[in-house]
């Protein structure tokens, strides 16, 4: 009963390492995905609260104490399909930051408390790896065990998360401007988990296959409709995630990520023409930034011909500064003013 108790408070993420705990977690837990849930609260116009899930995550309890959670940020379920666009491509930056990650150990007191009592809350901290940057947090959870098999781990409270902690300020004023609402910069998740001991129920035991699941844009066949395609252009637009050498129209390979998920969605658009094209901003001489942004389209349009897509369907044109979404007295300006659009046409 120990060991089994020790497995479910694993789950309740604290960060101090039992000494005398690695024996009773033997001989680890699964958690059951299916049967459980995570989702997290923002709100925006100040006052309109908006609730949205994760479809995937895997979590486990170590024989050793680590306990770990990873949550598939592309499966992002907002219930609208351009929504869950933006929150990957414009948010989370999913093509760069796939996962979250919490980790956790389990205490000899936690143990011992929810012996007692079989249902006990505790205020934790846990570890959260979001967007390349790690934070220490705290969480109120409810531990309960529903049998010698089965435990369950929700949140007694929401748990605060700040958008500026995580280095997402940016990526927070883009969503914003695609979506046309201000959004409050923090979040609360809120999450109720159910773990299985390995060698019952689903849990198989160590060493088993166990069937982790993945989250894709759609399935690997599956084409978009218009309005997807339209509204995936337009959003790829806006990141801001195709790189150049400085004054050049050579792609880096910071590029690439961003590049292989264009490819990707150009791939499941086959109605679709798309223009690439470049922008600048107005530094320099205007015939000079009208030939780099002619050069610099035309780079994307080769990637995405050496990787199969037809050249009659693209064209590449460009803009040089004279199209500026931003003011060019400010670097933040000249920023955005250095880009690469795609805009599609149907046939």
């Amino acid at each position: 009963m120990i060991r089994r108790i020790a497995l479910f408070l694993a789950l309740a993420f604290h960060i101090a390492q039992p000494a005398n705990a690695q024996g009773a977690l033997e001989p680890g837990w699964l958690l059951d995905g299916e049967a459980s849930n995570l989702r997290f609260q923002s709100i925006k116009k100040e006052v309109v609260s908006e609730s949205s899930d994760f479809a995937t995550f895997t979590g486990e309890i170590f024989p050793n104490g680590k306990a770990e959670i990873r949550v598939v940020l592309e499966s992002v379920d907002t219930k609208v399909d351009l929504r869950n666009v933006r929150m990957r491509f414009l948010f989370f930056e999913t093509f760069k930051f796939p996962e979250a990650i919490v980790l956790a150990n389990v205490t000899s007191d936690m143990i011992a408390d929810l012996e007692r009592n079989r249902r006990a809350t505790f205020s934790l901290p846990f570890s959260l790896d979001l967007h390349g940057v790690k934070k220490t947090l705290v969480a109120e959870v409810v531990a309960t065990l529903l049998s010698d098999d089965r435990i369950s781990v929700a949140t007694a409270r929401p748990v605060a998360i700040s958008v500026e902690e995580f280095g997402l300020m940016d990526n927070l004023a883009k969503l914003e401007e695609a979506a046309k609402v201000d959004v409050v910069p923090s979040a609360t998740v809120t999450f109720d988990f159910l773990f299985d001991r390995r060698g019952t129920g689903g849990a198989p035991l160590a060493g088993e296959e166990d069937g982790q699941m993945a989250a894709t844009d759609a399935t690997v066949d599956e084409k978009f409709d218009t309005e997807g395609c339209t509204g995936r252009f337009e959003i790829l637009s806006r990141t801001g995630n195709i790189y150049f050498a400085s004054g050049s129209a050579r792609l880096t390979d910071e590029s690439e990520p961003l590049l292989q998920e264009l490819l990707d969605i150009t791939s499941r658009c086959p109605g679709i023409e798309v223009e690439v094209a470049g922008h600048t901003d107005s530094v320099g001489a205007a015939e000079y930034n009208q030939r780099l942004s002619e050069r610099r389209a035309k780079s994307v349009a080769d990637y995405l011909i050496r990787n199969g897509i037809a050249p009659e369907r693209l064209t590449a044109k460009g803009y040089g500064e004279a199209q500026p979404v931003a003011s060019n007295d400010t670097a933040e300006g000249k920023g955005k003013n250095r880009r690469i659009e795609f805009l599609p046409r149907t046939n």
